[in-house]
């Protein structure tokens, strides 16, 4: 059997959206799209696994679906209300319950099935099937509270799956490092006072949400110093991501000493992400996971999941996520990226480099990561 678990249900590729164009309703002078409406939409995904099956990668990993989450594990996170509100609304055909999260006729049960992607791959890993696994959700997860829905997102897929495993006794201590461009605010505010979870979060500096992220929340209670915020600034290339990583992730995960670490794997710092503006390229997705593969290994028996959150970049998306299931794979078959020179031609230049550094020395310290 593979060593790498790939979750993934072509139905989470038929959740629909509503009447948008990129993030603003269509009506009064905002016209609709010739294709598609919201960046949040099927393709991106589609094509990952499309470029999977072309290049033979998928033949190396472990391909299977999951059941979706039942209800005790979607209640563990969320309230019951917004549970009910949601279902009748996705049994009446669909409509709307928060800030830009669409959806269309049965979008509760595939919100529920991508919930039970991420909880399939998170046990797969902690009961032995699987020594890393990547769950391709859609749609995602990180934005949402528990009773309110944000930012494309439904159900707070990865929170549930933690919550999962925590009751099943499968894990006592979890690392959540959530590199999606946008702040993770919903797993922070649903692990906020828990010691158990270390929830990381490296985001564009108020980009979304514009109200949560600062590097001065660190979490409350019984969760005090267990919660990282890393905002970077815009512009912030493939140096300064590493940089972080090396500087502020990894020395905070070896300092928690997870039993699993867990990503929160959004590929909207693209250099060419519409949503950002970010310089990531397809082998800053590959370093960011060679750095947690190694975590993994040292910390917690190489124990690795990932579930697809952001990345809008139809083209691009593919690319970043092929390189980051070959490095999980441990294979030899490499897509490239179309877009890498692009993105390596458009990195800061030396003097705001040195600035991006100084920032990043003001948040260490600031951290006491040392």
């Amino acid at each position: 059997m593979s060593k790498t678990g790939f979750f993934c249900d072509e139905r989470c590729f038929w959740h629909a959206g509503g009447s948008y164009a990129l993030t603003a309703p269509v009506g009064g002078f905002v016209q609709p799209l010739a294709a598609g409406g919201l960046p949040e939409n099927p393709e991106t995904k589609r094509r990952l696994k499309n470029l999977l099956e072309v290049t033979g990668l998928l033949r190396e990993l472990d391909h299977r679906s999951a059941p979706p989450a039942p209800e005790d594990d979607l209640r563990r996170v969320h309230d019951l209300d917004y549970l009910q509100e949601f279902k009748r609304i996705s049994d009446a055909g669909g409509g709307e319950l928060g800030e830009r999260t669409p959806f269309g006729a049965g979008g509760f049960e595939i919100a529920a099935l991508s919930a039970g992607l991420a909880t399939a791959a998170l046990r797969s890993v902690l009961t032995g099937g699987h020594q890393n696994a990547y769950a391709l959700t859609r749609p995602p997860g990180h934005h949402c509270l528990p009773a309110k829905p944000m930012g494309f997102c439904l159900l707070a897929n990865l929170a549930i799956a933690v919550e999962a495993a925590l009751a099943a006794g499968e894990t006592e201590r979890v690392a959540v490092i959530d590199w999606d461009v946008h702040h993770g605010n919903g797993t922070e505010a649903i692990f906020r006072e828990r010691g158990e979870v270390l929830t990381i979060s490296l985001h564009q500096e108020n980009n979304y949400p514009w109200t949560t992220g600062a590097a001065t929340e660190r979490g409350a209670g019984a969760g005090d110093g267990a919660n990282l915020n890393i905002p970077l600034p815009p512009g912030g290339g493939h140096d300064l991501y590493l940089d972080a990583m090396d500087r502020i992730v990894s020395p905070a995960v070896r300092r928690f000493r997870p039993d699993v670490i867990l990503i929160a794997c959004g590929y909207d710092a693209s250099g060419v992400d519409p949503l950002s503006r970010m310089l990531a390229s397809a082998e800053t997705f590959r370093q960011m996971t060679r750095r947690v593969l190694d975590l993994a290994d040292k910390l917690c028996g190489g124990r690795l999941m990932m579930a697809h959150e952001g990345g809008y970049s139809e083209a691009h998306v593919p690319f970043c996520g092929h390189a980051v299931l070959q490095e999980m794979a441990g294979s030899t078959i490499d897509a490239g990226d179309a877009f890498g020179a692009r993105i390596a031609a458009q990195q800061p230049t030396t003097a705001l480099a040195a600035a991006h550094r100084r920032l990043l020395d003001e948040l260490v310290d600031g951290l006491k990561l040392g």
